[in-house]
Parts: structure tokens; C-alpha cells; sequence
């Protein structure tokens, strides 16, 4: 019988050539893996096969997370977890250097992009990623500067990981079929930015505030976060008059 929640936004990948294709973008021999939403584990069959340090396994749904245990019950590098990934403790459970996947649920892509964005000592704790996402989604990530597509996701993705586009999956490869092309994304944490920024938090309420009015100037927005009075914001030569979308990612970094 064949199983998918909707509510879980799931869509099963089941084109194996897309499956040898994600696996390898990246060398995962003798590595930490980290795999997020594996469903039937068509790709963790491929990454076990590479022969990994260690996998660690990441499913809510608690029917597959059955299956996935009894299937992997004997593999000693393998841990499965039944969590969702959004309340799972990376900082703590992540080990070092991992390489992390993930075929993402389209309904909290970009949550789960921010939550691994937003990790304690990322050049650390991760190595690679290699994540899918719906394209439209895929499309804000990699925007660039002055692009109808550019916005807080892009430049709080920016700060913190270089983006690299590799391919398109069409909804032909899964099941159920999505009603949109999904995008595959290789990212690899930046060693460090000239922008200090003490708490990545902060760049994410502050894109969040500014975009959240993107077609209004921007003067109003400053007023609302910060007095200008108090502070160095006039310092930047900030154009008032400005819309979010004019602002390079080294402005908002700054600001």
C-alpha cells in the first residue's frame, strides 16, 4: 500500500537516477551525515552504501520512523531519531563536520534552512548541505542583489553560507506527484564574514521587519526599530527614501 501525509507535506522521491544524482554532489566516505525527513529511505540506501563515520536519521512521521528502525536496526553507524526536525537540538546532537540532507517538507523549507543558518559554531558543527526545495523557494534563496527575487531569505542565507544551484527535479520523480518543480541547493558554510554579527537572530528580526513592508520607504521601518538621535544608523548614509529591496546585504548586515 502506498503511504504519504499531506499534512506532512510529504512527496516521496523515487527516481533513482535523481537520488545517485543528489547523493553525489558531495563525498560522504568516513564522514558525519545527518539526513532530514528520510521517508522510506531511498536515499539513506545510497548513503549508507558510501559508507559514512556515522548517519543520523531525523523522521516525524512515527509509521516510517517504525519501518526506518526496523530496517536499520542492525547497522550500528545508524541513529533514528522521532522528532520533528524543527524541535530537534542540533546544537547539541549535530557531531562535528556533518554533511546534512534533505528532501524538505515545502511548508517549512525555509524555516528549517534558517534553524540550521542560525546554528552555534556552523563552520564547525557542518560541513556541507545538500537540500531540496520547491523551486519558487529555491528561486529566493539564490537571488541575487537587485533581482525581482531578492529578499531577507536570500540575505540572511548570504551572511552565513555560499549558495550553489545544481539542478531542477521535475514532480514526474515523485510520489505523490507535487504540483511544482522542486530545486536541489549545495551549500558550505563560509569561513567567516567581515560583518561581525554578535547574534544571527538579529539580522533575521531586522530583514523580517524591513520586508515585511517592502513596496513603503524604509524611514518609517528605522523609526520603528531604532532612534536615530541614539544611534549610529546615520552613520551608513542610509537613503531614507529607500525600499527594502534597494538595500544591498552588506547594508543590512551593517545596519
Amino acid at each position: 500500500m502506498k503511504y504519504a501525509k499531506k499534512s506532512l507535506g510529504q512527496n516521496f522521491l523515487i527516481d533513482n537516477n535523481v537520488v545517485k544524482k543528489i547523493i553525489n554532489l558531495t563525498d560522504i566516505k568516513n564522514k558525519n551525515v545527518l539526513e532530514i525527513g528520510p521517508g522510506k529511505g531511498v536515499l539513506t540506501d545510497l548513503i549508507i552504501e558510501k559508507n559514512p563515520k556515522s548517519l543520523i536519521i531525523v523522521e516525524k512521521d512515527n509509521v516510517l520512523f517504525d519501518k526506518l528502525k526496523n530496517k536499520y536496526k542492525s547497522n550500528e553507524k545508524v541513529k533514528i531519531y522521532n522528532e520533528d526536525i524543527m524541535k530537534f537540538n542540533l546544537n547539541v546532537k549535530l557531531k562535528e563536520k556533518t554533511i546534512i540532507f534533505g528532501n524538505l517538507p515545502y511548508n517549512i523549507s525555509s524555516q528549517i534552512l534558517v534553524k540550521i543558518i542560525k546554528l552555534k559554531s556552523i563552520n564547525l558543527k557542518c560541513q556541507s548541505l545538500v537540500l531540496m526545495f520547491q523551486k519558487e523557494m529555491a528561486d529566493r534563496i539564490i537571488a541575487k542583489y537587485k533581482s525581482s527575487n531578492y529578499g531577507r531569505l536570500s540575505i540572511l542565507t548570504n551572511y552565513r553560507l555560499e549558495i550553489v544551484k545544481k539542478f531542477n527535479i521535475s514532480p514526474n520523480c515523485f510520489y505523490p506527484k507535487p504540483k511544482v518543480t522542486s530545486t536541489v541547493i549545495f551549500f558550505k558554510p563560509k569561513k567567516e564574514s567581515i560583518y561581525k554579527i554578535k547574534n544571527i537572530t538579529n539580522l533575521e528580526k531586522i530583514t523580517n521587519v524591513f520586508f515585511s513592508n517592502k513596496r513603503k520607504m524604509i524611514n518609517k521601518t528605522i523609526d520603528k526599530i531604532f532612534d536615530r538621535k541614539k544611534n549610529k544608523i546615520n552613520l551608513l548614509n542610509l537613503k531614507f527614501s529607500s525600499r527594502p529591496a534597494e538595500l544591498s546585504p552588506e547594508m543590512y548586515y551593517q545596519i
